[in-house]
């Protein structure tokens, strides 16, 4: 047993140092990288695979970070599972009930506050991907099968590192220290806001702290660059919901200043962006390379930063801008 584990330790070395002679400048990438993630303080973590030529760089690859609306595209992920498997309709049709309209990102909230409305199945994903509506994306939760079954689809494909377990309103209420929302049946705006203003400075600084420390709703750099990656390569969908899936994620219409923010114009990205205004700002997707260059999946991660808005979104164009020229000069 020790003599075959000594040989797979030698291969891994020999392997990696192949790697490295082969490609000696994704150490000056790495290097540029770690300088980059100080820009905001806090910590950072970077996932980066090349798609056609394989090659794989990590920054904190297995640490888990809060993923904020990021975790809607394994939510969409399951679903499409579903649709696959015939389980689920995507010209479906759900009401929107008072309890469905949920605080945070979107418009539905905003725009609906009487019931009698109906949206389709494939029209709330939209919202979900496109600009990241909370209150439609507790709803393709729930037709997804909730958490449990997000996690039972990423572990049946091999992807580690994510971690989906509770709609968006109970993680912002947690992320914000709101107590007392009750049953499902209660979670409503006004709810919320009437149990959010009763909320001390006291027991948000503490939710914070714990929030920051909580595991659920995570995901390592590295699982969410497998998942993305299987996504591009039409593992475990069909290429039409794979196709549909990254066609959303073409026309993601936040998070211009992230992985986009200092890309050239005519670079296409699907993507997906996650904020919590708590040092919390991330974007993950796919890079169109031009001329050939190929496709390269990026996830970034910011948690605990001490800079602003900007600089944590600017930190994510550094990262991005530097992985780009990296691979279209490298292809």
């Amino acid at each position: 047993m020790f003599r075959r584990l000594t040989l797979a330790l030698c291969a891994a070395l020999v392997t990696s140092d192949l790697l490295a002679q082969s490609d000696p400048g994704l150490s000056r990438l790495e290097s540029e990288l770690s300088r980059l993630s100080s820009i905001a303080g806090g910590k950072v973590g970077v996932g980066i695979h090349h798609l056609e030529s394989g090659r794989q760089l990590y920054l904190n690859a297995d640490e888990p970070f809060p993923m904020a609306s990021t975790f809607k595209v394994p939510v969409a992920y399951q679903l499409f599972t579903l649709v696959d498997q015939g389980k689920v309709r995507l010209d479906s049709m759900i009401t929107v009930q008072p309890q469905d309209l949920h605080p945070g990102s979107g418009t539905l909230s905003n725009l609906f506050d009487d019931p009698g409305v109906s949206l389709s199945l494939r029209n709330l994903t939209e919202l979900m991907l496109l600009i990241s509506d909370n209150s439609a994306t507790d709803m393709v939760l729930k037709a997804a099968g909730n958490g449990s079954a997000v996690n039972a689809r990423l572990a049946q494909v091999g992807v580690s590192g994510i971690s989906v377990d509770r709609p968006t309103i109970l993680l912002i209420a947690d992320a914000m220290g709101v107590k007392g929302l009750g049953a499902e049946e209660t979670w409503t705006r006004q709810r919320f806001g009437e149990l959010s203003r009763a909320t001390t400075d006291a027991d948000r600084t503490a939710a914070r702290e714990a929030f920051l420390k909580d595991r659920r709703d995570t995901s390592t750099p590295r699982g969410m660059t497998a998942l993305l990656t299987k996504i591009y390569k039409k593992d475990g969908l069909s290429p039409a919901m794979s196709d549909l899936l990254l066609d959303i994620m073409y026309r993601c219409e936040t998070g211009n200043a992230r992985i986009k923010g200092l890309l050239p114009p005519n670079v296409r990205v699907a993507h997906k962006t996650g904020t919590l205004n708590m040092g919390i700002t991330n974007d993950v997707g796919i890079i169109d390379l031009p001329d050939g260059a190929g496709h390269v999946v990026l996830s970034v991660f910011v948690k605990e930063a001490t800079g602003n808005a900007e600089a944590q979104e600017r930190q994510i164009a550094q990262v991005a801008r530097a992985v780009y020229d990296y691979f279209v000069f490298n292809p």
